[in-house]
Protein backbone atom coordinates (compact mmCIF):
# COMPACT_ATOMS: atom_id res chain seq x y z
CA UNK A 1 0.00 0.00 0.00
CA UNK A 2 1.14 3.46 -0.94
CA UNK A 3 0.93 6.38 1.61
CA UNK A 4 0.23 9.68 0.32
CA UNK A 5 1.44 13.13 1.34
CA UNK A 6 -1.06 15.07 2.99
CA UNK A 7 -1.08 17.94 0.53
CA UNK A 8 -1.52 15.41 -2.19
CA UNK A 9 -4.13 13.62 -0.41
CA UNK A 10 -5.65 16.83 -0.20
CA UNK A 11 -5.81 17.79 -3.82
CA UNK A 12 -6.56 14.39 -4.85
CA UNK A 13 -10.02 14.54 -2.80
CA UNK A 14 -10.90 17.73 -4.41
CA UNK A 15 -10.57 15.65 -7.65
CA UNK A 16 -12.70 13.09 -6.63
CA UNK A 17 -15.37 15.07 -5.58
CA UNK A 18 -16.75 15.15 -9.01
CA UNK A 19 -16.01 11.78 -10.27
CA UNK A 20 -18.79 9.05 -9.86
CA UNK A 21 -18.27 5.43 -9.08
CA UNK A 22 -16.68 2.75 -11.21
CA UNK A 23 -17.16 0.01 -9.73
CA UNK A 24 -19.60 -1.20 -6.68
CA UNK A 25 -18.95 -3.93 -4.11
CA UNK A 26 -22.24 -5.68 -3.04
CA UNK A 27 -23.42 -8.81 -0.38
CA UNK A 28 -20.92 -11.11 -2.23
CA UNK A 29 -17.68 -9.17 -1.45
CA UNK A 30 -14.42 -8.55 -2.93
CA UNK A 31 -14.49 -10.85 -6.02
CA UNK A 32 -11.83 -11.46 -8.78
CA UNK A 33 -13.97 -9.85 -11.29
CA UNK A 34 -14.85 -6.70 -9.07
CA UNK A 35 -11.44 -6.23 -8.54
CA UNK A 36 -10.01 -6.41 -12.17
CA UNK A 37 -12.80 -3.79 -12.41
CA UNK A 38 -10.96 -1.44 -10.29
CA UNK A 39 -7.90 -2.36 -11.55
CA UNK A 40 -8.86 -1.49 -15.17
CA UNK A 41 -10.31 2.14 -14.07
CA UNK A 42 -7.16 2.92 -11.95
CA UNK A 43 -5.38 2.29 -15.17
CA UNK A 44 -7.42 4.36 -17.09
CA UNK A 45 -7.92 7.21 -14.42
CA UNK A 46 -5.87 6.87 -12.06
CA UNK A 47 -8.23 8.11 -9.35
CA UNK A 48 -11.40 6.35 -8.63
CA UNK A 49 -14.45 5.92 -6.68
CA UNK A 50 -15.97 2.78 -5.70
CA UNK A 51 -19.43 2.46 -4.02
CA UNK A 52 -19.98 -0.39 -0.83
CA UNK A 53 -23.29 -1.02 -0.69
CA UNK A 54 -24.75 -3.66 2.46
CA UNK A 55 -21.44 -3.31 4.67
CA UNK A 56 -20.55 -1.85 7.91
CA UNK A 57 -18.19 0.74 8.72
CA UNK A 58 -15.15 -2.04 9.88
CA UNK A 59 -15.68 -3.75 6.96
CA UNK A 60 -15.23 -1.08 4.36
CA UNK A 61 -12.28 -0.10 5.76
CA UNK A 62 -11.02 -3.31 5.72
CA UNK A 63 -12.09 -3.86 2.15
CA UNK A 64 -10.35 -0.26 1.60
CA UNK A 65 -7.09 -1.74 3.12
CA UNK A 66 -6.99 -5.25 0.44
CA UNK A 67 -8.27 -3.00 -2.48
CA UNK A 68 -5.14 -1.10 -1.45
CA UNK A 69 -2.87 -3.88 -0.75
CA UNK A 70 -3.97 -6.26 -3.92
CA UNK A 71 -3.56 -3.31 -6.37
CA UNK A 72 -0.39 -1.94 -4.86
CA UNK A 73 -2.99 1.41 -4.67
CA UNK A 74 -3.01 4.18 -2.20
CA UNK A 75 -6.48 4.86 0.19
CA UNK A 76 -7.27 8.93 -0.41
CA UNK A 77 -10.95 8.40 1.37
CA UNK A 78 -13.24 7.12 2.73
CA UNK A 79 -16.36 8.73 3.30
CA UNK A 80 -20.04 6.71 3.88
CA UNK A 81 -20.29 4.53 1.87
CA UNK A 82 -17.92 5.65 -0.98
CA UNK A 83 -14.34 4.67 -0.89
CA UNK A 84 -11.54 6.81 -3.17
CA UNK A 85 -8.36 4.74 -4.72
CA UNK A 86 -5.07 6.14 -6.14
CA UNK A 87 -2.44 4.71 -7.97
CA UNK A 88 -0.11 6.84 -10.35
CA UNK A 89 -0.22 5.44 -14.08
CA UNK A 90 3.52 4.60 -14.84
CA UNK A 91 2.80 4.23 -18.67
CA UNK A 92 1.01 8.00 -18.38
CA UNK A 93 4.06 11.01 -19.50
CA UNK A 94 4.45 13.27 -17.00
CA UNK A 95 4.28 16.45 -18.20
CA UNK A 96 4.72 19.57 -16.31
CA UNK A 97 1.72 21.57 -15.43
CA UNK A 98 1.16 24.45 -18.45
CA UNK A 99 0.98 28.10 -17.03
CA UNK A 100 -3.19 29.58 -17.51
CA UNK A 101 -3.27 32.85 -20.08
CA UNK A 102 -5.62 34.23 -20.00
CA UNK A 103 -8.06 34.74 -22.87
CA UNK A 104 -7.02 37.89 -25.17
CA UNK A 105 -10.73 37.66 -27.11
CA UNK A 106 -12.30 38.68 -24.00
CA UNK A 107 -10.71 41.66 -23.57
CA UNK A 108 -12.06 44.62 -24.62
CA UNK A 109 -11.23 45.81 -28.09
CA UNK A 110 -9.40 49.01 -28.38
CA UNK A 111 -11.13 51.66 -30.67
CA UNK A 112 -9.47 53.95 -32.83
CA UNK A 113 -12.30 56.62 -32.24
CA UNK A 114 -12.04 59.10 -29.44
CA UNK A 115 -14.27 58.84 -26.52
CA UNK A 116 -17.25 60.66 -26.37
CA UNK A 117 -18.14 63.59 -24.25
CA UNK A 118 -20.78 63.03 -21.15
CA UNK A 119 -24.32 62.97 -21.63
CA UNK A 120 -26.41 65.93 -20.15
CA UNK A 121 -29.24 65.44 -17.91
CA UNK A 122 -32.23 67.54 -18.97
CA UNK A 123 -33.87 69.76 -16.40
CA UNK A 124 -37.66 69.78 -16.59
Amino acid sequence: MTELTSSLRRSLRARAHSLHPVASISQKGLSEAVLAEIDRGLKAHELIKVRVYGVERGEREALLGEICNRLEAAPVQHIGNVLVVYRANPEAPLEPAKPVKKNASRAKPKSSAPPTAPRRRLKK
